[in-house]
């Protein structure tokens, strides 16, 4: 049974960057698809951005489009999501998730069947 630990996040104001990172251990495969999720207070949990880690493209969230950069290395089985430009509505607990032996949507959340513990990001206007 692996596990995803996340880190990286915490508080910036408007404008500013965070890169989150999420390391993989204790697989026995690598995640065919992994991606990164944010749940605001009151809202539901919504995709931000999800890569194929075999090198078949990345995937973006409108509203994250052109701001966030997400990316593996498999040497490292680390997942990065670098966040530029970030905007008050980008507040939110970040998640971390792989599709483990699996291949599904990048966007639909019970697709992936492994999640980190959360970090959060909160911005200032």
């Amino acid at each position: 049974q692996g596990q995803l630990v996340e880190s990286g996040g915490g508080s910036v104001q408007a404008g500013g960057s965070l890169r989150l990172s999420c390391v993989a251990s204790g697989y026995t495969i690598t995640p065919a698809l992994m991606g990164w999720f944010r749940q605001a207070p009151g809202k539901k949990r919504e995709a931000v951005a999800g890569i194929a880690t075999g090198g078949y493209g990345t995937f973006y969230a409108d509203s994250v489009k052109g701001r966030f950069t997400i990316s593996h290395d498999v040497a490292k089985n680390t997942l990065w999501l670098q966040m530029d430009s970030l905007k008050p509505e980008d507040t939110a607990m970040y998640y971390c998730a792989a599709q483990v032996g699996t291949w599904g949507s990048w966007y639909v959340d019970y697709e992936y069947n492994s999640w980190g513990q959360g970090t959060q990001v909160t911005v200032s206007s």
